[in-house]
């Protein structure tokens, strides 16, 4: 049975389908916030530095992103159930080969096959949920949706610092698994479908993307370790070039691209994705820098780090349904949006009161404040990237717009640790010479950065170890706080450019009928979830 054939608004025994299906999709969110609160226990186990360490989420990152748009078109061609399947599948195996690895290049590549799983859960399980329910019953549906992906991205640091503190870092990963077995279970309640005239995937399309993709992650999260002048750094970067250049050259030439370059046209499509861009930097940088920090140079737990984390988390999973209520008000979409990400850029900025010994209290209104802007972004950011577009053309979009989204993710943590790292090393190469035994700079950086200040403390003698700590942390500090003022700009003036281009279009008819449709959607998530 095909997706056309007329169906009920929802299956036999719906609630439990909706129950299965988010129960897979609640991986995802877990997979990215969850993580990071393990990088330090991660990196002292295997012996890792920040550079392997980054690769932990990176590599979900930017496989994620690399695949989704061509999950999209098997699940279309071959079956959505069976791409579906097969993600959890997937996902189950490389969380069970991340949670068994003896190394930390083990860790990565079970990380990488999961964000190629990731993708194909998150694109093949809303186009399960999409064709199973109809009208009003998928509206219902797709609220569950968010709520749980909001609930996953909200709980995932607490619930992982709880389990590293308890039973290691390893039942992160195994929690994963449990997770994909349990959804599994459910599977006969998932029907299957498929879009009898999809076509080909864009292969060429695929892998000129990703490379591209791979070769300035990797040039970004390099960079301080080679140089950014040296020839390795600067080759990776012209290979990006090169390969960003084909990337877009078989796009205008393929029948069915990927990516629909001619969206890019319209400015208000271009800011929803600058807006994607922003929360990766005023968010999801912050979600893998703040728990090294807490851990390694504010004395914090690994469930002391996830606990400070719901200061900012929890309020993603509140807030979207008071943007849907604002909207629903009459305030205008680019008001909210705007304003929201006006709000990161503050906590941002006022994060950088963050100290050694800072108390959990300190920093209470910074990472709330943060966590209410980005809650009313989730709520409205999705569909405001359909709303920019024609009906004709939303199933490109949303590709679109969560590809750029998870490999704006990718950069932002693979740009914003690197800069940690080369403003620590600047901040402690001055002052090595005053302790004996820790004399490289990078290599002490890489200890701070990762949170293992403690493995470079051990470098030097005994009588000097705590004021080598003391030193180290205010440095670890010092980066930061620059990092953090960088992502309160970048924040700011995507605030202003979001303001100016998501304008209504006077006399089109299309502007009323944009704001119509995302109030509605608002409102119906807001009331069913």
């Amino acid at each position: 049975m095909t997706s056309d054939v007329a169906a009920p608004e929802s299956p036999p025994r719906a609630g439990l389908t909706i129950f299965i299906i988010c129960l897979a999709l609640l991986i995802v969110p877990l997979g990215l916030s969850g993580s990071p609160v393990a990088l330090p226990a991660i990196g002292q186990d295997l012996d890792a530095g920040v550079v392997p360490l980054q690769w932990v989420v990176n590599a979900y990152n930017v496989m994620a992103a690399s695949s989704m748009m061509a999950a999209g078109a098997l699940a279309d061609k071959i079956g959505r159930k069976k791409v579906f399947g097969f993600g959890v599948v997937l996902y189950g195996l490389s969380s069970l080969g991340a949670a068994l690895a003896q190394n930390i290049v083990l860790v990565d590549i079970a990380r990488g096959l999961a964000g190629v799983a990731a993708g194909a859960v998150m694109t093949a399980g809303a186009s399960v949920m999409a064709n199973m329910f109809q009208g009003a019953a998928r509206a219902k549906a797709f609220a569950f949706v968010g709520v749980t992906i909001g609930a996953g991205l909200a709980l995932g640091p607490t619930l992982s610092g709880l389990l590293v503190s308890s039973l290691g870092w390893r039942s992160v990963f195994l929690l994963q698994v449990a997770i994909t077995v349990v959804a599994l279970l459910g599977f006969r309640f998932v029907e299957d479908s498929r879009n009898p005239e999809a076509t080909a995937v864009d292969r060429p399309g695929t892998v000129t993307f990703s490379l591209a993709l791979f070769l300035f992650t990797l040039a970004i999260i390099q960079g301080p370790q080679w140089g950014w002048a040296s020839g390795a750094t600067l080759g990776l970067l012209v290979g990006c070039v090169v390969m960003l250049a084909a990337f877009i050259m078989v796009e205008r030439r393929v029948a069915e691209p990927m990516f629909d370059l001619s969206l890019f046209r319209d400015a208000r499509f271009v800011g929803v994705n600058l807006l994607a861009t922003a929360v990766s930097f005023g968010f999801v940088g912050l979600m893998v820098l703040l728990p090294s920090y807490l851990v390694g140079s504010n004395g914090a737990s690994d469930n002391e780090a996830g606990l400070t984390l719901l200061m900012m988390t929890a309020p993603v999973f509140v807030f979207p349904l008071i943007a849907g209520k604002l909207v629903t008000a009459g305030v205008t979409l680019r008001t909210v949006l705007s304003g929201a990400l006006l709000l990161v850029a503050i906590g941002c900025g006022w994060l950088t009161v963050i100290h050694p010994g800072i108390s959990s209290l300190g920093l209470f209104g910074p990472l709330v404040v943060i966590g209410i802007g980005i809650g009313l972004i989730f709520g409205l950011m999705d569909g405001a990237a359909v709303s920019t577009v024609p009906p004709t053309r939303v199933g490109m979009a949303t590709g679109m717009f969560n590809t750029i989204r998870l490999a704006s993710e990718a950069v932002a943590v693979a740009g914003m640790v690197a800069a940690m790292v080369s403003l620590v090393q600047s901040r402690v190469a001055d002052g090595l010479d005053r302790f004996g035994g820790a004399s490289d700079a990078h290599a002490v950086a890489d200890s701070v950065a990762s949170g293992n200040a403690a493995d470079a403390a051990e470098k030097v003698t005994a009588g000097s170890r705590s004021e080598f700590l003391d030193f180290l942390s205010q440095g670890h500090t010092d980066g930061l706080r620059v990092v953090l003022w960088g992502a309160a700009v970048i924040c700011a003036v995507t605030a202003v450019i979001l303001f100016a281009v998501l304008k209504e279009r006077k006399g089109s008819g299309l502007a009323a009928a944009e704001e119509t449709g995302v109030t509605q959607q608002a409102e119906k998530a807001t009331a069913d979830a």
